[in-house]
């Protein structure tokens, strides 16, 4: 009889249990590459769980998604034939987001794909700063706002254009910064992220000015130069010069990308205006409001208001017949120009007042600025009359019916704890904007020669700032050209905090560097030192003819004098010391070298 467990088998099992081997060998490989890397960057991968936990915490709070004032602007501003809400401001939030998504999901899906473009954003911004050389803690620390702050979380939440704004400001800053020199691909790319942005936000018209200086200081040689910053500027106008062409021809509001800016201008100049000293014609002078009016609405308030002095004042044309009411937009535009030419300093005085408002300690309104409280978490889901309302044909449900679906809806302890985080604490204090400010700039003037030892890098992370600082200004201020809004501010927390990083990380490297240069300066001069005021010993010539002096036979110092030569046969002739011209320490076996053949030397002669 056979026992079957004798019995020769193919080494099936063998096979499989090598296979079994290898893919446990692989997944093994993939779990402990992930804990070292978690185990590496620890501080950032806190922060992500921290803003992932945030994140689905107020998805959970606030059902399918937040309503704003102009959200229903971005919803329906494409339908152009029954509103025009689509001409107050560039709706590439729409074509490139609200539309694709719409088809098929709802709103939910909008702000879900905005919290992830949040998380996204910092994983980039983190992965740059690690390029660049910032310390693993410090890059942690400077995207912790982006997925930390409150302020970020709502706007993810809400239906606005200002998280894909912000993402692709992100995108075009690290692309232009992924290699220390730009490439021509990366500057394509760059500038189309950044000229994207302009559709989405007009102020994004403003970012060409830091990212073509960027590219121009960045590339070497004129020829490259001239080609990067022209392909630079080409990427960046397409998307601009593109909607505005589909504005004119599909949307019929004309070759532009807003029709608010007359608007706008006119609510800055008249705010800073002073009335009583304005020289300006008869039929201008109800525009101006007085100086109660202009506290009281503020910049937002004479544009949106209807009570402001623009929405209340309708002049009639009597020499026509009928008599027909005047349009008082190019009154207001005349206005504003009077204004700025008769009162320059009391527009710069007004918008600096308003730009310096990000670095307060808390996030305060003053008298005429949009309230904060819009971009703050409610315990009940909120309502903006008569745009959103509970009821009726504007209400909340009804624009998500018309969506795709989902009830406005809050869950009160998540929203309980949402607001309390977001009051105590939950957003990023303007003296950390400050700071990181004031490090970015620093970071710029930290610029060395290229002949530096590490000029090369120092200029790298010197136009980096550059870069970053620049951005910062032309979104933050540009917005406040207008008018003040913390929802205009929210860019600081993608580019402040990381200008600071690297601009620390500059101002670090320059301080080391000069320690080092300082540390090695005093080597060699104490070297130095002990080169000339040492001495050696004497050491005795051959057949005892006389010595010579280790200082004076150094190497390099010049030539030996004559010598008597043994045995009373005359003198050696001069001999060039050896080992060339250098200076340094004479070394007694090697002086006594030479000393013997000095007098072998002179023996020959004599001979």
């Amino acid at each position: 009889m056979t026992n079957s467990s004798e019995t020769a088998w193919p080494d099936v099992s063998r096979e499989a249990a090598a296979g079994s081997v290898t893919e446990g060998s692989r997944a093994d490989r993939a779990i402990w590459a992930t804990m070292d890397v978690l185990r590496r960057h620890w501080v950032f991968a806190l922060l992500v769980a921290a803003g992932l936990l945030l994140r689905i915490i107020v998805q959970i709070g606030y059902h399918p998604a937040l309503l704003f004032i102009d959200s229903r602007k971005y919803i329906f501003g494409t339908e152009f034939s029954t509103s025009e809400w689509g001409s107050y401001d560039p709706i590439g939030y729409t074509l490139f987001v609200l539309r694709p998504v719409l088809m098929f999901g709802n709103l939910a899906i909008v702000a879900l794909l905005q919290h992830l473009l949040g998380v996204g954003m910092a994983a980039a911004l983190y992965v740059l700063l690690q390029r660049r050389g910032v310390t693993r803690w410090l890059a942690g620390l400077a995207v912790a706002p982006v997925l930390l702050d409150a302020y970020q979380l709502n706007a993810e939440q809400t239906i606005m254009p200002d998280v894909l704004f912000e993402a692709l400001v992100v995108a075009g800053i690290v692309l232009l910064l992924w290699q220390p020199r730009p490439g021509l691909a990366f500057v394509i790319l760059g500038g189309l992220a950044l000229g994207t942005s302009a559709p989405v936000r007009q102020v994004g018209e403003a970012l060409i000015v830091p990212a073509l200086v960027y590219v121009l200081a960045a590339t070497r040689g004129w020829r490259r130069r001239v080609l990067y910053g022209t392909v630079l500027t080409f990427c960046f106008v397409l998307p601009v010069v593109g909607y505005m062409g589909y504005s004119a021809v599909v949307l019929h509001y004309g070759f532009e990308l807003s029709n608010m800016g007359d608007a706008y201008l006119y609510g800055r100049a008249a705010h800073a205006a002073d009335c009583a000293t304005l020289k300006i014609p008869a039929d201008e002078e109800p525009l101006c409001p007085t100086p109660t009016q202009a506290a009281q609405f503020g910049v937002d308030g004479l544009v949106n208001s209807p009570y402001s002095p623009r929405v209340l004042y309708s002049p009639v044309d009597e020499q026509v017949n009928p008599p027909a009411l005047i349009n008082t937009l190019p009154l207001q535009k005349a206005l504003a120009y009077s204004v700025i030419k008769q009162q320059p300093l009391r527009v710069i005085g007004d918008i600096a007042k308003d730009s310096v408002k990000v670095f307060a300690l808390t996030r305060d309104t003053d008298e005429g600025d949009t309230p904060i409280s819009r971009w703050q978490f409610q315990t009940s889901y909120p309502y903006y009359r008569p745009g959103i309302t509970p009821y009726g044909y504007n209400s909340a449900n009804n624009v998500f019916k018309k969506t795709g679906g989902g009830t406005a809806s809050v869950y009160r302890p998540a929203a309980i704890l949402l607001r309390d985080y977001q009051l105590y604490g939950g957003y990023t204090p303007g003296p950390v904007f400050l700071l990181a400010l004031l490090a970015g700039i620093a970071g710029i003037f930290s610029w060395r020669r290229r002949r530096d030892p590490s000029g090369r890098a120092s200029q790298d992370q010197s136009l980096a700032c550059l870069l970053i600082v620049g951005s910062a200004v032309a979104v933050l201020l540009g917005a406040d050209l207008y008018e003040f809004s913390w929802r205009y501010q929210l860019p600081a927390l993608i580019t402040l905090p990381i200008a600071g990083a690297l601009g620390a990380t500059a101002v670090a490297g320059r301080i080391r560097q000069r320690r080092l240069a300082k540390v090695a300066a005093a080597e060699v001069a104490a070297t130095q030192d002990a080169s000339l005021a040492g001495t050696a010993s004497p050491v005795p010539l051959a057949n005892g003819a006389g010595t010579a002096n280790p200082a004076t036979l150094a190497n390099g110092a010049g030539t030996a004098t004559a010598v008597p030569l043994s045995n009373g046969a005359g003198t050696a002739t001069a001999v060039p010391l050896a080992n060339g011209a250098g200076a340094g320490k004479a070394n007694p076996a090697t002086l006594a070298g030479q000393a013997d053949e000095l007098a072998v030397a002179g023996s020959e002669q004599v001979s």
